[in-house]
């Protein structure tokens, strides 16, 4: 049997393998993905600065009442996808490089993904 452990390893494992290859720059900043259990966050970074553009999750401010009761699965994930595609926009971000940050593509990551592409972000 496969513990908790030993999936969390697997997939830093995965995201040190991807990140290698992965950079987020001014005219692409990076868009990066993290799930836990009961919540979902996602940033748009830009990796030379190191700066953080954008932020949200079902944690944050502006998303927790609306996310009351859904944070956990694809319903908030696609909130929180179209928030950050709203605000990235308004940034000026177009363009970002998706980086799933070891978790597959599937699920809460992937209703994430679309809805923050149906909003207008490109990856």
């Amino acid at each position: 049997m496969v513990s908790v452990q030993d999936k969390r390893i697997a997939r830093l494992k995965r995201k040190k393998r991807v990140r290698k290859k992965i950079r987020g720059t001014p005219e692409m900043p990076r868009f990066t993905v993290f799930k836990s259990a009961k919540h979902i966050y996602a940033q748009i970074i830009d990796d030379t600065t190191g700066c953080t553009l954008v932020a949200a999750s079902t944690v944050s401010k502006e998303l927790r009442p609306k996310a009351e009761g859904i944070s956990g699965n694809t319903k908030g994930a696609i909130l929180v996808g179209e928030f950050i595609a709203k605000y990235g926009l308004e940034k000026g971000v177009n363009k970002v490089v998706f980086d799933r940050n070891g978790f597959i593509y599937h699920g809460r990551v992937k209703a994430l993904a679309d809805a923050a592409r149906e909003q207008g972000l490109q990856f």
